[in-house]
């Protein structure tokens, strides 16, 4: 922005690449993390497995206790290990270039309402090669176990 920053974070589905759910911030803190992370459980359901970077907001008790309430397990982003964080990373670069970049922004309200609009298109619209050509939307969609008995 013109003035000041504001912090993204993330929760993104490793298989399909589908963003959950995303929140900026003007500050960087566990309170942000803990909202962000309690909506993709209520409405996707909990994962077997939650990588995080290694920031203080993310390894602190607040955090990683919400994530232990849920019986889900912990792998953290260690030293070095691109792998861990690769696919977030690559959404954010890809978002910057794509759109943050070539904007001027001048509030964070405005910075929310575009980078909503183009995460809609990179999740919706967008097809990806490592999803077979397929929106991470429908990759996501097309392995959600369905209930063949509810006819």
């Amino acid at each position: 922005m013109a003035r000041g920053f504001v912090f993204r974070t993330a929760v993104l589905d490793w298989f399909s690449r589908r963003e959950l759910a995303w929140r900026l911030s003007i500050m960087l803190e566990a309170e942000c993390c803990l909202q962000e992370l309690e909506e993709p459980l209520a409405r996707h359901g909990k994962p077997e497995i939650f990588n995080t970077d290694q920031g203080s907001q993310f390894t602190g008790a607040a955090f990683t206790g919400l994530l232990h309430k849920h019986g889900i397990a912990i792998s953290s982003v260690g030293r070095g290990a691109w792998r861990d964080h690769v696919f977030i990373d690559r959404l954010w670069r890809t978002a910057k270039y794509e759109k943050v970049y070539l904007s001027a922004y001048v509030s964070a309200s405005e910075v929310r309402a575009s980078l909503g609009q183009y995460l809609d298109f990179y999740s919706r619209v967008r097809r990806h090669l490592s999803a077979s050509r397929r929106t991470p939307e429908q990759a996501y969609l097309d392995h959600i176990p369905r209930d063949t008995n509810s006819r």
